[in-house]
């Protein structure tokens, strides 16, 4: 939690002319974490997929 507080501290000392730019670029990082995060699990699915189809071509 150290961290987020840290985070907390510094933005709340930043001008207001900097906020929206700073909350665009986190909506930017959020987008892309969520969207790496979506590939990472889709790509487990195919993986998995894959398995069963190998599994049951070699039976």
């Amino acid at each position: 939690m150290e961290l987020k507080e840290e985070i907390t501290d510094i933005v709340n000392n930043l001008p207001d002319e900097v906020l929206e730019e700073l909350l665009q670029y986190l909506r930017q990082i959020e987008k892309s974490t969520a969207g790496k995060a979506e590939r990472a699990a889709n790509l487990k699915k195919i993986i998995a997929d894959d398995r069963e189809l190998l599994d049951k071509l070699s039976k």
